[in-house]
Order: structure tokens, then C-alpha cells, then sequence
């Protein structure tokens, strides 16, 4: 659905993957934003919230899109390292980064 939608815009021609990296930043940033100052959304409005929460995946799924990687692919290979990297018996309940 989303690659049909650039598509019939004909706007593929603007997701090189500098573009949607930049994108996808500055989504993140009005997602953020909903959160400036306080842990709840401004006004209590979560319809903002996940309207820019949606506009990050968009941006990231039409990343994928134009690097031609499998996003399945992807999230389990770096869910793999972060298993190892972050082992149950060592990080449960813990915050802490590892090294």
C-alpha cells in the first residue's frame, strides 16, 4: 500500500536513501515533540501520537523499499545480536548499556 501510494504520486524519484533517512529523523522528531514537556501527550492527544508514530514506519518501510532489504530479514538479524549482546541473565530488569 505504501509503495502503491509514492507510486502512483510518482514520487520514487525523491526517496533516494539519504532522503528518507532525513525523513525518517525528522518524524521522529515531531513524535518527540508530542512528548516536549511531559510524559503524557500535549492535551492528552494520542491521535497525535500515533499519527507520528505511523509517519516514522511509513518512512522507514519506504527506506527498506528503496535499499531493497527484506525488513523481516533485518529486525531478525539485529534481534539475533541484540540477543547476544543483551543476555537474559544479565539484563533483566536492567537498563544499563552494554559495553
Amino acid at each position: 500500500m505504501i509503495h502503491q501510494f509514492s507510486a502512483d504520486r510518482d514520487w520514487q524519484q525523491f526517496h533516494a536513501p539519504a532522503n528518507m533517512a532525513k525523513s525518517v529523523s525528522i518524524e521522529a522528531g515531531e513524535l518527540l515533540e508530542c512528548f516536549q514537556w511531559s510524559d503524557e501527550p500535549r492535551d492528552g492527544d494520542w491521535e497525535h501520537v500515533y499519527e507520528e508514530l505511523a509517519d516514522v514506519m511509513i518512512y522507514c518501510i519506504q527506506m527498506a523499499d528503496v535499499l531493497d532489504v527484506d525488513l523481516d530479514e533485518i529486525i531478525r538479524s539485529k534481534m539475533a545480536k541484540n540477543a547476544k549482546k543483551y543476555p537474559v541473565e544479565a539484563s533483566r530488569g536492567s537498563s544499563a548499556k552494554a559495553e
